[in-house]
């Protein structure tokens, strides 16, 4: 089977140096048609697999993204109006331990929510 698969394609090779004008147009005319069924089967009927990779979502424009901003101010402005709570409750003298750590707790969102602005 290995030899006639080598004389086959030794026939082959032999016609296509033999005829090298019907070799190119056989080929031209077997590249456009795969091209044009490759369109037209990407046309009609598409792939469901195809595009399926999402893009991160430090490259995506979302919503969310765009609000960011605005909620880092909100989020800001309620640690502040905490802190100013607990600031009151340190002038009288009523801070417990959970408050502390809650101080730094806040202070750290803040600082976090500031960098990311």
């Amino acid at each position: 089977m290995n030899t006639t698969l080598q004389q086959a394609g030794q026939k082959w090779l032999n016609w296509a140096t033999q005829n090298p004008k019907k070799f190119f147009t056989y080929s031209m005319i077997f590249l456009s048609v795969s091209f044009i069924g490759s369109l037209i089967q990407g046309i009609f009927f598409p792939s469901d697999t195809a595009f399926k990779i999402k893009p991160p979502i430090l490259y995506s424009k979302s919503k969310m993204a765009q609000n960011a901003p605005v909620n880092n101010e909100k989020e800001m402005g309620k640690i502040v109006s905490e802190l100013k709570l607990l600031k009151m409750k340190r002038d009288r003298k009523e801070l417990k331990k959970e408050d502390s750590l809650r101080i730094e707790y806040l202070f750290n969102q803040y600082q976090q929510l500031k960098n990311d602005r």
